[in-house]
């Protein structure tokens, strides 16, 4: 198993991403290509102790960094020796058998969409983030790749969803659930009421576990392992649970420090905090798939650390190795509806 690995990108580019990657390749057993600038890559591996990369890991030249001011629509056609578009590049043709960036989010999603591919058939691809619950995580698909989407879009996210954690979370019959304002079936705008329909007949044709409508109060709390939403109340959804995270671990570290007594209580439940910031912590599940494309493409978090490039090197083997894009491929048919002439246009495209 080879992951390409965008060596540049990310705020802690490129040290983070080669320690992750040496990390990976002793722990997961796993090969990993580095692609970025070759001399600050070995540099890197010296302050390592390593004069030439060690067995398992090798260097691909990229003179180009995609930089997060670049136009992400872009970026990877005007900069063709980016480590993103080289990466990216490597993938499709059949020379890594994923990918990994915690650079751009925008070029990333761009790129992989023209250069890689979608998957035939599949409308548009979609960013899936695990979520914690107290069932052992969601996933929210989508968090943000399409702001404004169709019913069919839904469809097809509840479908790829589905078999993402049928085969990477473990559950044999994931629950999707719609996120609506409410449970009853007439709540929600007309995309939400078209797409319940859509669900409910694919339900009814025993192609999902589609459970109805979940609010985010019980989203979060549970009730569904796949989350199925339009890209922009998805991504407020994740970054209103994320500030909430952080607010609440900044209040228990302020009533902890509060005086001698709270200290004391802090040291007798030091375990539990620490389960708990493990629990809230991105860099445990390493980053986000693009869901959708034809080759298994991760996104991991702008500020990763090497742990972070370490589990989403992790979790893009997993996802190599899962057959989720063979499930896809094989059931495009069933999550499609009638084409008309300029959604063929835009399937080309």
């Amino acid at each position: 198993m080879k992951i390409i690995v965008d060596a540049m990108g990310g705020d802690n580019a490129p040290v983070s991403n080669v320690k992750g990657a040496v990390e990976a390749v002793r722990e997961l057993g796993v090969e990993v290509a580095l692609v970025g600038r070759g001399d600050e890559i070995l540099a890197v591996l010296q302050d390592l102790g390593c004069d030439a990369p060690p067995p398992g890991i090798e260097i691909v030249h990229a003179s180009e960094v995609v930089e997060m001011e670049d136009n992400p629509a872009t970026a990877f056609k005007e900069k063709k020796d980016s480590s993103l578009t080289v990466g990216l590049n490597l993938v499709k043709d059949g020379k890594g058998d994923a990918f990994v960036s915690a650079g751009s989010t925008g070029a990333l999603l761009s790129g992989a969409t023209l250069l890689t591919k979608r998957i035939r058939g599949i409308r548009r691809a979609a960013l899936a983030p695990q979520i914690p619950t107290p069932s052992g995580g969601a996933l929210l698909i989508d968090a943000g790749a399409t702001a404004e989407c169709t019913p069919e879009y839904l469809l097809q996210f509840a479908f790829m969803g589905s078999y993402y954690a049928e085969h990477i979370l473990g559950r044999p019959e994931p629950r999707v659930g719609l996120l609506n304002i409410g449970a009853e079936e007439s709540k929600g705008g007309a995309l939400q009421r078209e797409s319940y329909a859509l669900l409910k007949k694919a339900a009814d044709e025993g192609r999902i576990h589609f459970i109805g409508n979940v609010e985010a109060r019980d989203a979060v709390l549970g009730a569904a392992d796949v989350i199925v939403c339009d890209g922009y109340s998805g991504n407020i959804f994740l970054k209103t649970l994320e500030g909430t995270a952080l607010f609440l671990s900044g209040e228990l570290k302020k009533m902890f420090k509060k005086n001698v007594g709270t200290k004391l209580g802090a040291v007798l439940v030091s375990g539990g905090l620490r389960d708990f910031k493990k629990l809230m912590d991105s860099r445990e599940v390493g980053g986000t798939p693009l869901i959708g494309i034809s080759r298994p493409v991760i996104k991991a978090h702008g500020s990763s650390d090497d742990y972070a490039i370490k589990n989403a090197i992790a979790q893009a083997a997993k996802f190599a190795a899962s057959g989720t894009i063979e499930n896809i491929t094989e059931n495009v048919a069933y999550m499609r509806l009638p084409v008309n002439k300029t959604d063929e246009v835009t399937e080309k495209i």
